[in-house]
């Protein structure tokens, strides 16, 4: 039996909504994660970074990031970004696709998405 793909993200966000459209259209199935409703643990996160790095995993060119003030962009380590993430979900790149708990995909390119669901 094969494990299940989980694809986080935000429902209403134009990123997922092509991703989604993308996977249905190949039947691809997946279980959806809306970190809006859901939210998002810090083991879940502390484990993507550990296997992608959180600077991957941020997501510097969101609105949610540009908004912050400067003091809280300037020298960001993990533990602050950690912390961005949990306090606010949007700032997390979208999607992420994991199967195990193992990162496949973070963002969505039609590429990449081709080489990690061959037809």
């Amino acid at each position: 039996m094969t494990a299940s793909v989980v694809m986080y993200g935000i429902k209403a966000c134009d990123t997922m909504k092509k991703a989604r459209a993308w996977l249905e259209e190949r039947g691809v199935s997946y279980i959806f994660h809306d970190y809006k409703k859901d939210g998002i643990s810090e083991e879940i996160l502390k484990t993507w970074i550990s296997q992608i790095g959180w600077d991957v995993l941020l997501n510097k060119a969101g609105t949610t990031f540009r908004k912050l003030p400067p003091e809280q962009k300037e020298g960001l380590t993990e533990e602050r970004a950690v912390t961005l993430m949990l306090a606010q979900p949007s700032m997390i790149k979208r999607p992420v696709l994991t199967r195990d708990g193992t990162v496949l995909r973070v963002g969505f390119r039609p590429a990449d998405y081709e080489e990690t669901f061959p037809a």
